[in-house]
């Protein structure tokens, strides 16, 4: 069972793909919200989930106080589902975009920076991927000035690699993953 773990939705279930999504544990929500306590001032904030999934991120970073998230996520199946989140949990501030996280960032604008960007890309993409999306991301109309950068990679996989405009911060592990953070130069 997925779940919201604070904030003004916490206890709300979430629907889950019965395969092919790997949505972040409550476990590791829970000790990455208490993370960005000291990094980034949720109240107000805009937030980025990419790979979005269930939406499971981004729905809980708008329980704790986030004023909107932009979900960009591909498949169609867990795009329905974060969909009927979204609904289910009833905040506002929702913006949901069925793309592939590489091509929505090249092809689409935004109003304004981000002050928080998740990436949960499936273990599978690569690490020349996923050093393109970074540094397509580190683009000042993507982050703001010190927007802080969530990314969960396997546990064995390879660090990331930072683009310049991105200065690493710390890594956790839980599990079989890893949450690395990064913050815009």
């Amino acid at each position: 069972m997925t779940r919201i773990v604070g904030g003004t939705a916490k206890g709300r279930r979430l629907a889950v793909p019965p395969r092919g999504t790997r949505p972040t544990s409550d476990r590791a929500r829970e000790a990455m919200f208490s993370s960005l306590a000291g990094l980034v001032d949720l109240q107000g904030c805009r937030v980025l989930d990419l790979f979005a999934g269930t939406g499971a991120v981004g729905l809980e970073a708008l329980s704790r106080g986030a004023a909107a998230v932009c979900f960009v996520e591909a498949d169609r199946t867990a795009c329905e589902i974060l969909r009927h989140n979204a609904e289910a949990v009833g905040l506002p501030g929702v913006e949901i975009h069925r793309r592939q996280a590489a091509a929505y960032l090249v092809g689409a604008g935004t109003d304004e920076p981000f002050d928080l960007v998740f990436a949960d890309p499936p273990y599978a993409f690569g690490d020349q991927q996923l050093g393109v999306l970074l540094t397509t991301l580190a683009a000042p109309r993507w982050l703001a000035a010190s927007a802080i950068v969530v990314l969960e990679r396997p546990a064995r996989g390879s660090e990331p690699r930072w683009p310049d405009a991105i200065e690493a911060l710390k890594q956790k592990r839980y599990g079989e993953g890893m949450l690395w953070y990064g913050r815009r130069r």
